[in-house]
């Protein structure tokens, strides 16, 4: 950008450069971008959250009800996601997958749906659960790849929990290994499950093995029909 400045009658004489007002805009973006993923980032991937710990993510509310959306039970729905570390999963690639679809603001119902996931799921690589972090609002390159990075830290912290864990059950898996992220700056991800564009519903569903949706929640479901979904 060149900014100029004419006087009448006499010759401009050169100005110092500085910077312009679009370019200091730019920049306070950026650092609300940063302030803002710093905090709720942090405080969403918790030791709760990955209870189930397979694909990743996750309300004390009364009996969650059923959501009559986009998907119907029964429909087969091979969707396919790639998590933050470029990992390729799909619904229909022979695992019973929960997927959860919440955002940084929806963290506490995510704890909730991670410790009523069956003691059975735990460490059962014929099971996942994709945490989907969907993000309302638009952020700079530079923001998502700051929560990418925090969320991989997390990630990491949380792992040596799950080990911990997994040794005390006799579980010989790598715990890193059963913890995914799926990040949706764009509404990209969020859409393949009915969402539209902008939305923020805390939605919980789990597919079978090939890929058909057996159960749809609009909430946190309850331990009872938790387990009769993945049993």
């Amino acid at each position: 950008m060149q900014l100029s400045q004419q006087a009448k009658g006499s010759t401009t004489k050169p100005r110092p450069h500085s910077s312009s007002p679009a370019m200091e805009k730019a920049s306070t973006q950026v650092e609300s971008c940063q302030r803002r993923t710093l905090s709720p980032i942090c405080l969403l991937v918790s030791p709760r959250t990955f209870q189930f710990f397979f694909v990743i993510g996750t309300l004390i509310l009364l009996p969650a009800a059923r959501v009559h959306g986009a998907l119907s039970i029964g429909a087969t729905y091979p969707l396919s996601f790639v998590d933050i570390d470029g990992n390729k999963h799909s619904t229909a690639d022979g695992h019973v997958t929960v997927i959860v679809l919440t955002t940084p603001a929806d963290r506490e119902k995510a704890h909730t749906v991670g410790d009523r996931v069956p003691e059975h799921c735990l460490g059962n690589p014929d099971y996942r659960m994709i945490t989907i972090i969907r993000f309302a609002r638009r952020h700079t390159v530079v923001g998502q790849r700051i929560a990418n990075a925090l969320i991989r830290h997390r990630m990491n912290e949380e792992a040596k929990r799950l080990q911990a864990r997994y040794d005390g059950k006799k579980i010989a898996r790598d715990a890193r290994k059963d913890i995914f992220v799926a990040t949706d700056f764009d509404g990209s991800v969020s859409s393949q499950l009915g969402e539209p564009e902008r939305a923020t519903d805390f939605r919980v569903f789990v597919f079978g093995r090939n890929g058909e949706l057996i159960a749809q929640w609009h909430g946190v479901p309850s331990a009872e029909q938790f387990a009769a979904a993945v049993k």
